[in-house]
């Protein structure tokens, strides 16, 4: 078995796309966001082959491990996010910790390495971009989104999307167009 690792996979609609392009060159025996779990090896020529489609759709094969890492905490990050519709109890440090397996403190250098941006930054911008969502949706009020989110207060989480977003939620939910950015673009 070989373990395919994937940059910019977000959604239900990443895996679909990148289950086609693999598919082309080989039989998958499980996909999930970041990962592509295929039977045998890849010869240099499919690697190449494949890295070259899946670019061409906004992805790529990752192969370094830092790399890799980085990529399993942005994918660990936005499934706690966006693939929620409760609150966590536990911290962020305590899920990546289990999610991952290494120590936090190894997870954020190796991030902020890789990625230029600390874990708890990125992970504000996450949550920033569900607020946005819920907001547009316009089904909850603040008090319920902070709630969902796990922020102690719809205070705090507009005192944070105002610092972020540099407008409150509130002048956020009037604008007519949304400036929502794609979840790999975070």
């Amino acid at each position: 078995m070989t373990t395919l690792h994937i940059r910019n996979m977000v959604c239900d609609r990443c895996i679909a796309a990148v289950r086609e392009v693999i598919g082309q060159f080989k039989a998958i025996e499980a996909i999930s966001l970041g990962e592509v779990l295929i039977p045998g090896e890849l010869s240099r020529s499919e690697r190449s082959s494949i890295d070259k489609k899946l670019r061409a759709i906004g992805f790529e094969l990752i192969d370094d491990r830092k790399t890799q890492l980085a990529e399993a905490i942005r994918t660990a990050i936005i499934e706690r996010v966006h693939g929620n519709q409760e609150p966590d109890a536990e911290n962020l440090s305590a899920y990546l910790r289990k999610r991952i397996g290494h120590d936090y403190p190894y997870l954020s250098a190796r991030f902020s390495e890789s990625e230029g941006i600390t874990i708890e930054k990125y992970y504000i911008a996450q949550r920033i971009e569900k607020v946005k969502e819920l907001l547009m949706y316009n089904e909850l009020s603040l008090a319920q989104i902070a709630h969902r989110l796990g922020y102690s207060s719809a205070a705090y989480l507009s005192n944070q999307f105002k610092s972020v977003t540099g407008m409150t939620p509130g002048t956020f939910k009037n604008l007519g167009k949304k400036p929502r950015l794609p979840l790999d673009k975070v």
